[in-house]
């Protein structure tokens, strides 16, 4: 059965990749110097109104890839605000000790995290594998032999995987079985690992000696199917967090949610 992962073409689809990267890597960088927690749900809104308006999936595929944003949320702020330090005591019970100041910093580290995880999304969902790898060989001079490996390995992630299935259902076929514990796991690992790795050793012979005879390593100009460069969609991508970045701070300073501008242990 193939799955439908339709989606419609918005202006984040037209910036040019090598720069969207570049820039998305900055942001993360920068969100890392931000302790202020009213700056960060300011933040973190903007990187949602992205996710949701802009990425041109609907809304069902959306709230599905959202779920783990939720276990990112809790696993990444419940150590912190259990364990944390602080003055004003909640709650103190054995190792539990929850304070004002571990709460705040606990959300502060979740909705960090969850700004990292909806950014990153925001760019797989709206770049192509393709168009990135041309766009680093045009824009960021990356050597062709590197790009197209890349490329070449992700086209052949699904060949690995029905193969996979292939060799599942002749396993199956053929009556074998293994047998549970700890050895049965391992007869079983070498029973699919063997032949996919045989496989996975041709087909990259094969793939380097067509690579070679295409003179994929020469140091000669080539020229490209797709041609990648830049357009006002980059400008519009830079003047968002132009202001959004500005507003997220004014909006803390004169609507705070939490009257605190440093979680930081001090």
């Amino acid at each position: 059965m193939r799955l439908d992962f339709s989606y419609k073409q918005t202006w984040l689809h037209q910036i040019n990749p090598s720069f969207k990267f570049i820039l998305i890597v900055i942001l993360f960088i920068h969100i890392l110097f931000i302790h202020n927690i009213n700056v960060m749900i300011n933040y973190m809104a903007a990187a949602f109104i992205l996710y949701v308006a802009f990425t041109g999936h609907p809304w069902k595929r959306l709230l599905i890839i959202s779920i783990p944003f939720v276990l990112l949320f809790v696993t990444s702020s419940a150590s912190m605000i259990f364990f944390g330090q602080g003055e004003n005591t909640w709650l103190k019970w054995g190792l539990v000790h929850i304070t004002e100041e571990s709460f705040l910093r606990g959300l502060h580290l979740g909705f960090r995290g969850i700004i990292f995880a909806t950014l990153g999304v925001v760019f797989s969902l709206t770049t192509r594998p393709v168009y990135l790898f041309y766009s680093f060989m045009q824009q960021l001079k990356l050597k062709p032999k590197y790009a197209y490996s890349f490329m070449a390995a992700f086209r052949l992630i699904p060949i690995m995987i029905e193969e996979l299935q292939i060799l599942s259902y002749a396993l199956k076929v053929r009556g074998v079985q293994h047998q549970k514990g700890v050895a049965g796991f391992f007869k079983k690992l070498q029973s699919y690992s063997i032949p996919l790795l045989s496989q996975s050793i041709r087909r990259a012979h094969r793939i380097a000696v067509a690579m070679e005879a295409k003179h994929f390593s020469a140091t000669t100009k080539r020229t490209f199917y797709y041609q990648i460069g830049f357009s006002k969609f980059d400008i519009l991508f830079v003047m968002y967090f132009a202001v959004v970045i500005p507003a997220s701070y004014l909006l803390a300073i004169h609507f705070p949610y939490f009257p605190v501008t440093d979680v930081r242990f001090q």
